[in-house]
């Protein structure tokens, strides 16, 4: 479980670094990388919400 949120830290870093590349300085590449980070943190989301969900039930 501590692996996940330090998962998801690191991932919303990348994209707040990149999503604010895109925006202030209109770099496409970074909006991409962006995009793509986003993915991962959804699915980085429901991994944290099944093993949550299975710590509970403990």
């Amino acid at each position: 479980m501590k692996n996940l949120t330090e998962n998801l830290a690191q991932l919303f870093a990348e994209f707040g670094k990149d999503a604010s590349s895109q925006v202030e300085s209109g770099n496409k590449a970074a909006g991409q990388r962006a995009r793509k980070t986003s993915l991962a943190i959804e699915k980085a989301l429901k991994e944290f919400r099944k093993a949550s969900l299975d710590a509970s039930k403990k």
